[in-house]
């Protein structure tokens, strides 16, 4: 397991990715549009660890709630791991809820799932697998 990526919520993500870049001194490699989940992303690449930033594409997603309650800032932490299945079978023995133990497909062409923040000390943690 190792650290993936951190999701931020941002409320433009031309402004974030403005000021991400000037930060990190280079550009996103990439923006994608996950529909079912109503937000719109941009990757940046961090040695062997990603930020993902979130704009939310509708008023009802996930992310605009997020972002009306607690505005901008760290949404998530997402785990890669190696068997998606495997993970959310050893979770779910050690007492961990989701959010969903159905994986479903994710930005960045990953299979992910999401524990409820009620069982990870208020964080909303992403387990995420590469798609075969």
């Amino acid at each position: 397991m190792k650290i993936e990526h951190l999701g931020i919520a941002v409320k433009s993500l031309s402004d974030s990715d403005d000021l991400f870049s000037r930060l990190l001194g280079k550009p996103n490699y990439k923006h994608e549009s996950v529909e079912r989940e109503g937000v719109t992303t941009s990757f940046y690449e961090l040695g062997e660890s990603k930020i993902e930033l979130l704009e939310a594409s509708n008023p009802e997603s996930p992310i605009a709630k997020f972002l009306d309650k607690k505005g901008e800032g760290i949404h998530h932490i997402a785990f890669g791991v190696e068997n998606i299945q495997t993970e959310i079978e050893r979770l779910k023995k050690e007492g961990f809820i989701f959010i969903s133990e159905e994986p479903k497909e994710g930005a960045d062409n990953k299979l992910v799932v999401f524990l409820h923040p009620k069982s990870t000390n208020g964080v909303l943690v992403e387990l995420c697998q590469e798609k075969p």
